[in-house]
C-alpha cells in the first residue's frame, strides 16, 4: 500500500508541476499556489524517503525521475543562470519599505547606496525613509505612499490610475546621460487565497498603461504582488522582460524578508538590457529589495 501511495503521489506531483497552467482559477487559490510553485520540489526528497522506507526500487526510481525531472526542467535554468555582465548605464533598486518599519531610514540608506534610481512603496509621507532618500538623491517624484528617487533629472512626472481607491502608481521621465527613460513605480493590490480579483484588476490597468506608452526605453519598478510563477504575471511578461529572469542567479525571492518564499517585487523593462540582478536585505522591512544593473539599448 505504501509503495502504491508513493507512486501515485509522485505522478500527481509531476502533473501538478508540469500542468499547473491547466488548473482552473479555483476562486483565486491556484494563482497563490503558483506563487509557491518552486517549493513543491521539496516533495521529491520527502517521497524518496518514503520510497526507501518501503524498500521499493521502482517507487524510488519514479520519485527521482518523474517529478524530479519536471522540476529540473522548469527551474534548473534559474539556478544555473549567471549574469551576462558587460557595461551598465543604470543601477536600480525597488523596495517595499514597510509601513510600520521604524528602521525604514536605515533600510533605504543601505539599499540606495550607489544606485541611480530607487523606487519605494509603503512610504509614510515625510517619514524617515522619505527624508533619508531626499538626502541621498537630488531628484524625486512622489505620490502618496510611493516614490521614485533619481541621480538624474526627472523632467516629467504624473500620477497614474491602476484601479485603486487611492493613488499607488506614478509615471516619470528621467533624463539619463544615454537618453530619456520612462519609469513606472507601482504598488498593486494584494493577492490572497480567494481574494485575487482586485490584484488582477490592477494588473489589467498596468498592462493597458504599458501598451499605450510609446516610450522606447521603459522601466517598471515596484511591489506587483504577483510572483514570477503566478499565471497572471503573463499579463506583463511579455511584453516586458524580467531583470531577475534575464540576469539574476536563483529565484530572487523577496518576501517575507526573514525567510523569503516568493517574489512579489519586480524590475521589468523594455528597450534595455539587464546585465545583473539580485536581492538585498533591508533593515526592518518585511520585504527584501530587488536590485539590477541595466544598459540602455
Amino acid at each position: 500500500m505504501l509503495r502504491r501511495v508513493i507512486i501515485v503521489m509522485a505522478g500527481a506531483l509531476a502533473l501538478l508541476l508540469g500542468g499547473h497552467g491547466l488548473l482552473p482559477d479555483l476562486n483565486g487559490f491556484t494563482p497563490v499556489l503558483e506563487s509557491l510553485l518552486p517549493w513543491l520540489g521539496l516533495g521529491v526528497p520527502i517521497l524518496l524517503v518514503g520510497a526507501l522506507v518501503s524498500r521499493s526500487g521502482k517507487a524510488a526510481l519514479a520519485v527521482l525521475l518523474l517529478p524530479g525531472l519536471v522540476w529540473a526542467v522548469m527551474f534548473g535554468p534559474d539556478l544555473l543562470r549567471t549574469a551576462p555582465g558587460g557595461p551598465s548605464d543604470l543601477f536600480v533598486a525597488t523596495l517595499n519599505v514597510g509601513v510600520v518599519n521604524n528602521n525604514s531610514g536605515r533600510a533605504v540608506r543601505a539599499v540606495a547606496k550607489d544606485r541611480d534610481l530607487f523606487a519605494a512603496q509603503e512610504l509614510t509621507p515625510g517619514g524617515p525613509a522619505a527624508r533619508e532618500l531626499d538626502q541621498i538623491f537630488p531628484y524625486k517624484a512622489q505620490v502618496s505612499t510611493i516614490g521614485l528617487w533619481s541621480r538624474h533629472p526627472i523632467v516629467e512626472q504624473r500620477r497614474v490610475d491602476i484601479g485603486l481607491a487611492w493613488t499607488r502608481a506614478l509615471r516619470a521621465v528621467v533624463k539619463t546621460p544615454k537618453g530619456k527613460l520612462t519609469v513606472y513605480v507601482m504598488h498593486l493590490a494584494s493577492a490572497r487565497p480567494g481574494a485575487t480579483a482586485k490584484r488582477d484588476d490592477t494588473l489589467d490597468h498596468a498592462r493597458r498603461l504599458i501598451d499605450r506608452d510609446p516610450s522606447e526605453h521603459l522601466l517598471l519598478l515596484g511591489d506587483l504582488n504577483t510572483a514570477t510563477t503566478d499565471r497572471k504575471r503573463s499579463d506583463l511578461v511579455p511584453p516586458l522582460l524580467d531583470a531577475q529572469q534575464e540576469a539574476g542567479g536563483g529565484f530572487g525571492f523577496t518576501w517575507p524578508s526573514s525567510f523569503p518564499i516568493t517574489r512579489p517585487d519586480h524590475i521589468l523593462y523594455r528597450g534595455l538590457t539587464a546585465t545583473s540582478a539580485g536581492v538585498e536585505e533591508a533593515a526592518g522591512s518585511d520585504h527584501r529589495a530587488a536590485v539590477a544593473t541595466l544598459r540602455l539599448k
